[in-house]
């Protein structure tokens, strides 16, 4: 096969993580651009201008690898949204050639890019952000009639052998308990689910939610063990 000179559009990398991909030692990629507008994204400039931020060549990665491989189990794709580029599995191909892992972070709105991925058994680790329940989607993303791709999404991973998790970011203001609740209700039977804590930044897309007071562990743990009458495992993650 033949590989695209084009690439993925990265514009931004972080050389060694220990948090992005559970249980690994990982370099993370964040791809530039994204179909959604969530209003509590921290990644403003990679959704809104991601042609202001300088490009990161794709030999200039192969290279570190190269270079750093021994010190890393593999790689996390994240953003952005990756499964837009046109370049994903010609990239994953690549990574597994060379012996590494590959995770994606994806907001599941591509259910056909997802199932490619799978089918060629290019992924051994796939996160997918749930922003909300169905209805409240519109409002906390910008967004119209994304969700029944999500539901795909979510089918299509209920019914994989792939490590996967579900994740929501637990936004005071624009997601309640009940909210959290009927999102585990979607996700019933699913394997993993991750309760995120928000933080405020500077970066965030909607910058009027930096005054939000924010769940405190014990809350976010009540609501984690009602969140297990649908799913086994759930985890609290950065509170």
């Amino acid at each position: 096969m033949g590989w695209s000179e084009k690439g993925l559009d990265i514009r931004g990398v972080q050389k060694i993580s220990f948090i992005d991909f559970p249980g690994e030692i990982c370099l993370t990629i964040f791809v530039g651009g994204c179909n959604l507008r969530c209003r509590y994204c921290h990644n403003k400039d990679l959704v809104l201008n991601p042609t202001f931020l300088p490009p990161v060549p794709e030999v200039e990665i192969f290279k570190f690898l190269a270079i750093k491989g021994p010190l890393l189990d593999g790689i996390c794709i994240s953003g952005g949204e990756p499964t837009l580029q046109e370049d994903l599995v010609d990239f994953t191909i690549r990574a597994k050639r060379k012996k590494f892992k590959v995770k994606l972070d994806t907001n599941g709105t591509s259910p056909r890019k997802i199932d490619i991925l799978l089918q060629k058994e290019l992924l051994d680790y796939i996160a997918v952000d749930i922003k909300g329940p169905p209805h409240k989607y519109p409002l906390i993303t910008g967004k119209e009639g994304y969700y029944s791709t999500i539901a795909e999404t979510i089918n299509l991973l209920r019914s994989s052998t792939l490590d996967y998790e579900f994740r929501t970011t637990v936004v005071p203001g624009l997601l309640e308990e009940k909210d959290v609740l009927e999102i585990a209700r979607e996700l019933d039977g699913c394997r993993k689910y991750v309760l995120q804590q928000f933080h405020p930044s500077k970066g965030l897309i909607d910058s009027s939610l930096n005054s939000v007071k924010t769940f405190n562990r014990e809350r976010a743990a009540k609501l984690a063990n009602k969140c297990r009458d649908y799913i086994k495992d759930v985890q609290l993650r950065g509170f």
